[in-house]
């Protein structure tokens, strides 16, 4: 049970710092060994739906004012998570199989870590209202680069936002926004496979995990969004060098 509290916990940390949780979720298990129910499926759907129950707390009132006023945000949002849903759909089996090796995590952590301190060196002026569908767009093809385990989701979105000349706040709002249907795409589709095979579970800690996600993933968007008003993304690329150079560490003490 508490390991399942912490991978709960980290998963909604990781999820919205920029540091990537797969990196996390797949670098801890392997690291101390931890197998069964935490390495399943349906434990990844928990966590991913606490994540998701994050996101709509804090942003139930965005989605809300969208569907009533704010239309174009709402078609720019759906423009940016079509390259994602279409990557996630044809590279599923690929990502899960072929990419979760800790050199090709290391290597995703090192590079976007680069691309976020350059982002963070251009000048920015874009509000929220001011994101063109082309930013969307590169946003939204970016979100799909971050498939790849070890980029960060939240990283190269809101990098991407950056390099796109929108401002740091209004860049990381439209990527948890644009969070939402991803993840809660993830957790429909795995969840009806979960469904539909009636694959084993341990409902306890399905729900210790859930609920670990979902009140430190709420945490952490709450932080985030009053840290990136005054800082950049900086501390986080110096914490994903690190975080590298530890997962090759471990590599290598582990032979």
């Amino acid at each position: 049970m508490s390991e399942a509290i912490i991978l709960g916990v980290i998963q909604g940390l990781t999820e919205f710092l920029p540091v990537s949780s797969t990196a996390h979720l797949v670098i801890l298990p392997w690291f101390f060994r931890w197998e069964g129910q935490l390495n399943s499926l349906t434990f990844d759907i928990a966590l991913h739906a606490g994540t998701l129950a994050a996101l709509l707390l804090c942003f139930w009132r965005d989605w809300a004012d969208m569907a009533l006023r704010k239309r174009r945000l709402l078609l720019l949002l759906i423009l940016a998570s079509v390259p994602a849903g279409i990557a996630g759909i044809l590279l599923h089996d690929l990502v899960e199989t072929g990419l979760r090796s800790p050199y090709i995590i290391s290597a995703a952590l090192v590079l976007g870590g680069i691309y976020m301190l350059i982002s963070e060196k251009l000048l920015r002026h874009k509000k929220l209202d001011d994101i063109s569908a082309m930013d969307a767009l590169m946003i939204g093809l970016s979100q799909a680069v971050a498939l790849v385990p070890g980029v960060s989701r939240s990283g190269i979105t809101i990098s991407t936002g950056l390099m796109r000349g929108v401002e740091r706040e209004a860049a990381a709002r439209f990527s948890f926004l644009l969070s939402t249907p991803v993840v809660g795409g993830a957790v429909v589709l795995h969840g009806r496979k979960v469904i539909t095979e009636d694959l084993p579970y341990d409902l306890n800690m399905l729900l210790a995990g859930f609920a670990a996600s979902a009140i430190t993933g709420f945490v952490a968007i709450k932080f985030l969004m009053g840290f990136f008003k005054k800082h950049p993304l900086d501390i986080f690329v110096y914490y994903r060098f690190a975080l590298a150079a530890f997962i090759i560490a471990g590599i290598w003490l582990r032979r």
